[in-house]
């Protein structure tokens, strides 16, 4: 990588062997010098940008409440720069994940590679650089942990709002609780009154704390109440020059169904749909959502939402980025940074599910949406638009159609509002309009991981937890609750044996000294900042059997509950488990009334639950931290692995295409736990296998989770990469290991058809090859004539029952039956082709035979 921008510039405060510079330097020439330098990328300072920058070099805090496009990653990269300047640590924080690579990849192309490392929980690269970025949590943990000692010099915390999470505020509070001398710098578009936040920041501190806030748009909004269908307002929008247009809807399904109803219409011009098809004809729209993505794009119509495979939003971005979609139809998801370019925001309601009811959005969501609305440097207004509710659309349809007959006015049925609907109109809309971001308010916790982290400080242990329980921002109420839950977390930890209170020193000056309270154990050093239950996957390990035929994916179990829960996965799971179970209670005559109870009872699949919770049980008692965490034994890498099916076909099975981006998510996430968590010693070949199997399977779906997470081991590698066409994928067929497995895979889901004598199913996969459900039926009833079954178990997947002859052009594969009778001479024969392998990302299998070993 050339020499990053800032980083070039930094050279001038201390040489190259000087790593830090020496706290003494020159404001007005840090000011000018980054402020030159914004200049000649052709960003001039905004004012708000100006005043920010004046004050962060003057060191003060500042609080950056300022609109969305106003420039706010600009001020985040001054702080940063003003930081090294003066030989401090600086932190950057986010509340995703992704948020947080995000920024790690800009700020090496500013800062350069060696200056900026990143720690997520389950990444940690170049941690020791002057720059890091990190989720909130990491950070208060590590001021829990070190408090004023902590090697922090300056904190930007990003999206600050999150401050009121009801879940996940405590990480946004606790740095500014327990870093004194730390300067910060506090940015969102929707902060709401913040003085009191200010005002007890400074005083913590001792330093000034500006607020930069009551900035005006570079790009006014225009607000308006659209009572037209959405198809004509969109057709308006597109009329008057208003695209790019993103229509907001509060569920994924809504999102893509709004974009198939949208492709009726003219949205992009023969000219853009040209382009467009010109620049994704390499991209490979691999799943049945890509087919249906690939459709929309082709016509200017982009769908963007968190479900979707990683590779699709940003084939969205950049197309959008280009000005060739016109209509995005995504959901509220865009508030929160997501980086697509749009003009004019339409929504299509002013309330969302939040889990628990329906109700109408918060000043704060609303703006956070409405905000992307207008580009600077593009747009000289933005627009926003509501679509009023579709009854009052339909009514006043219905009027406007009778005209002033008043016989016909007579006759309109007005349609009612939905059962359960909350109601909003062109008022409530207006309202939201005019309203401030409601006051941040405080959402503290108290954990067994924090309390433990704070008693490792060291020091008086009881002052430091006091301060933290009554010194935060909590109402005095929710103070003496904190207080209570910490008395009864020390009292768990005391009984366990992993805190004890030694008696204090008497002297003169002390004759009743405190009690010192100290850890009896080692607290590993990153505690609290990666996998919290990863500790206790570990100790699982142990009482698994390695001779055991299950014992690989015995392993995968374990990790797998170690693992936040994939909630849409496991509805899915449980509803097909649920589906079955009454098919066959059904079947023997069980009655309604017990079905529906017997019907509680079946939920996902869960392997290992008794051990693993007894385990747990035990582990607890002597690690009662762990008590902050839940267990969650489930299987989905185990269920793909053991149904031998490809990511397509699971997502199929389970009708998750809405979420396969989720599904992607999770099983890259098992993959790093796998690779990270197991030790060396205990990855036998099996588990080395599905290992291996499950990182390539991620990589031929979507490289970028994998490909990401392995070049920030290397930043210096990694250049920007603007291609609609993301980089060519390593061969399938290079991963020799993993292609094996997956051969074996695509045999032994056919092996499975066959032994529920599926010729149907199998007749799918294999019509092509000349193996239909005829012949299919066929070569089972021959088989079935001698034996009455086929094993699917340990024996029948094992290597001793499959042969593959490897050569250059493609494989031969036979699959021999796991016969009742342990003959073996019965099986499946196919080739297998690898340069269609390659291209299509997975293993194509042709069947050739079915039959007696003689056979194919």
């Amino acid at each position: 990588m050339p020499d990053a921008p800032l980083a070039a510039l930094l050279g001038q405060y201390y040489g190259p062997n000087d790593t830090k510079g020496d706290g003494e330097f020159d404001a007005d020439q840090v000011y000018s010098d980054f402020a030159e330098w914004s200049e000649s990328r052709g960003l001039a300072l905004y004012p708000a940008q100006d005043e920010a920058l004046i004050e962060l070099v003057s060191g003060s805090s500042v609080i950056l409440s300022t609109p969305t496009g106003t420039g706010k990653s600009l001020v985040a990269a001054a702080a940063h720069f003003v930081a090294l300047a003066t030989g401090r640590r600086t932190y950057y924080t986010a509340p995703i994940k992704a948020l947080v690579s995000e920024k790690f990849f800009a700020l090496v192309e500013l800062f350069g590679p060696e200056n900026v490392g990143m720690v997520t929980g389950d990444s940690s690269v170049n941690s020791d650089a002057p720059i890091i970025c990190c989720t909130a949590e990491i950070l208060a943990n590590l001021a829990l942990r070190h408090g004023s000692a902590a090697e922090v010099g300056q904190v930007v915390m990003d999206e600050f709002h999150f401050y009121g999470d009801p879940a996940r505020g405590w990480a946004w509070q606790v740095p500014l609780l327990l870093l004194p001398d730390v300067q910060f710098l506090l940015m969102s578009a929707t902060l709401g009154d913040v003085e009191k936040i200010s005002d007890d920041l400074g005083r913590r501190t001792g330093r000034p704390v500006a607020l930069v806030t009551g900035v005006e748009r570079p790009v006014p909004l225009h607000f308006s109440y659209a009572t037209t269908p959405v198809h004509e307002t969109v057709e308006d929008l597109l009329g008057t020059g208003e695209a790019p247009i993103y229509i907001v809807h509060f569920s994924q399904a809504a999102a893509l169904e709004r974009a198939q109803a949208l492709s009726s219409i003219k949205i992009a011009t023969r000219e853009q749909r040209d382009e467009i098809a010109e620049l994704i004809g390499g991209f490979r729209f691999s799943t049945s959502f890509g087919k249906t993505l690939n459709r929309l794009v082709r016509q200017g119509i982009g769908v963007h939402h968190a479900g979707m495979l990683p590779k699709y939003r940003r084939l969205v971005e950049q197309l959008a980025q280009r000005g060739l979609l016109r209509v995005i139809c995504g959901t509220d998801t865009l508030g929160v940074g997501i980086n697509v370019p749009i003009r004019t925001v339409l929504l299509t309601a002013l309330t969302k599910f939040d889990g628990t009811r329906m109700r109408q959005l918060t000043a704060r969501e609303f703006h956070q949406v409405a905000g992307r609305a207008g580009r600077a440097g593009y747009d000289t207004a933005g627009t926003v638009v509501l679509e009023a509710p579709e009854h009052e659309i339909e009514n006043l349809q219905a009027v406007k159609k009778a005209g002033d007959d008043p016989k016909k006015k007579r006759k309109i049925i007005r349609k009612k509002a939905p059962d359960g609907f909350v109601s909003w109109g062109e008022p409530s809309f207006f309202k939201l309009v005019e309203a401030q971001p409601e006051p941040l308010v405080s959402s503290m916790q108290i954990t067994h991981a924090m309390i433990l982290n704070v008693i490792a400080r060291g020091g008086d242990a009881f002052a430091n937890v006091r301060e933290l329980v009554f010194g935060n921002h909590s109402t005095r109420a929710q103070q003496f609750s904190l207080a209570r839950q910490a008395i009864s977390i020390y009292r768990a930890l005391r009984e366990s044996g992993v805190v004890e209170q030694v008696p204090g020193v008497v002297t003169a000056r002390e004759p009743t000294p405190r009690p010192t309270i100290q850890l009896t154990v080692d607290l590993q050093p990153n505690f609290a900042l990666n996998q919290p239950l990863s500790p206790f996957a570990l100790a699982s390990f142990d009482v698994l059997d390695p001779e055991a035929d299950t014992y690989a994916l015995d392993v995968v179990s374990v990790v797998e509950s170690t693992l936040d829960d994939p909630r849409p996965i496991l509805s899915q799971q449980q509803f097909k488990a649920r589906g079955e179970a009454v098919a066959a209670m059904k079947q023997e005559g069980i009655e309604y009334d017990e079905r529906m109870e017997l019907l509680e009872e079946v939920t996902w699949p869960k392997p290992l639950d008794e051990l693993l919770t007894a385990l747990f049980e035990t582990y607890k008692a002597s690690q009662p931290w762990i008590g902050d965490f839940e267990l969650s034994p489930k299987s989905v890498v185990r269920d793909l692995y053991e149904r031998a099916m490809t990511f397509g076909d699971y997502v199929n099975f389970y009708g998750l295409a809405r979420s396969e981006g989720l599904v992607l998510r999770y099983l890259s996430d098992a993959y790093r736990a796998l690779r990270q968590t197991v030790p060396n010693e205990l990855k036998t070949d099996d588990l080395l296998d599905i290992i291996e199997w499950l990182g390539e399977l991620v990589r031929q779906v979507d490289s970028s989770l994998v490909d990401e997470w392995e070049e920030m081991i290397n930043p210096a590698e990694v250049a920007a990469n603007d291609a609609i066409v993301p980089p060519t994928l390593r061969t399938l067929t290079g991963n020799h290991r993993a292609f094996r497995v997956l051969v074996r895979n695509e045999l032994f889901r056919r092996v499975q058809l066959a032994a529920l004598d599926d010729a149907a199913a199998l007749g799918e996969l294999d019509a092509a090859a000349g193996f239909d459900e005829e012949r299919w039926g066929a070569a089972l009833d021959d088989y079935y004539d001698e034996y009455d079954s086929i094993g699917t178990g340990p024996d029948a997947r094992s290597a001793a029952l499959l042969v593959i002859d490897e050569g250059a052009a493609s494989w031969s594969v036979r699959q021999i039956f796991d016969d009742p009778s342990g003959d073996h001479d019965w099986g499946i024969s196919g080739t297998v082709d690898l340069a269609e392998s390659n291209e299509q990302g997975l293993a194509v299998l042709r069947v050739t035979a079915v039959g007696p070993v003689t056979a194919g």
